[in-house]
């Protein structure tokens, strides 16, 4: 599959934000710089801009006691007062200019019936935070054994203009090594092509192996976005 028309990348420096002041901006809350995703859907919050004022809107859309994971185009001083760092980290940010994708395998279109096992997978996995509500992000798909165990799943996550981003990438450890993840991946970003959009993703800076399975589709790696996870005090 050829190149296509790029979207505008510079949304990507700052994801979040730009999802949830655009094509998400039904499925969470903005208040002043901040905006989050709703508390069922995501742990997601992005700021309109790094400053102390970005924050303080935050601290007003997320309850005491409550985390909250933060993605920022740069690093952030956290003043004391209302948040907890509980860590931080940069990922990867990949994006797919030109797919070449692998040869089809039969999917299946996960629905709220699977979230049950899709929610179980991501906490044996830890692909990033998956919730019950998250299916609402975007679809998702995923491959079941002749028993019925949910073998592995990939799906949509942020969604900006033009852009949409792969996430939730996982096989259960007992499938593992039959290429499932590649699979998955290019079927996903395939769909994501075919309707005019370009596919991101965000993977672990240190995650060389996932790197070079994205690689073999197109991806590349763009830039590094700064996730932290705070925890309103």
């Amino acid at each position: 599959m050829g190149g296509y028309a790029l979207a505008d990348l510079s949304l990507l420096d700052n994801p979040v934000w730009n999802a949830l002041t655009t094509a998400h901006r039904s499925l969470g809350q903005v208040h002043g710089l901040a905006a989050r995703y709703q508390d069922d859907i995501s742990p997601l919050a992005g700021l309109g801009e790094p400053s102390p004022a970005a924050l303080a809107d935050l601290a007003a859309l997320v309850p005491a006691g409550r985390g909250i994971g933060l993605v920022s185009p740069a690093a952030l001083d956290i003043p004391p007062g209302d948040w907890q760092v509980l860590r931080a980290r940069e990922v990867d940010q990949m994006v797919c200019e030109t797919l070449t994708p692998q040869p089809a395998i039969p999917l299946i279109r996960l629905t709220t019936d699977d979230v049950p096992d899709m929610v179980d997978l991501a906490k044996r996995t830890e692909p990033g935070p998956f919730l019950d509500g998250t299916i609402r992000m975007g679809a998702y798909y995923g491959l079941r054994s002749p028993d019925g165990r949910l073998m592995a799943m990939t799906g949509q996550r942020m969604r900006l203009p033009g852009l949409r981003e792969v996430s939730a990438v996982c096989t259960d450890p007992d499938f593992r090594g039959r290429g499932l993840a590649l699979a998955l991946v290019s079927a996903v970003a395939a769909g994501i092509v075919a309707e005019g959009e370009t596919p991101f993703l965000h993977v672990k800076t240190e995650n060389e192996g996932a790197k070079r399975v994205y690689e073999k589709l197109g991806f590349r790696v763009r830039r590094a976005v700064h996730f932290i996870v705070l925890r309103r005090l």
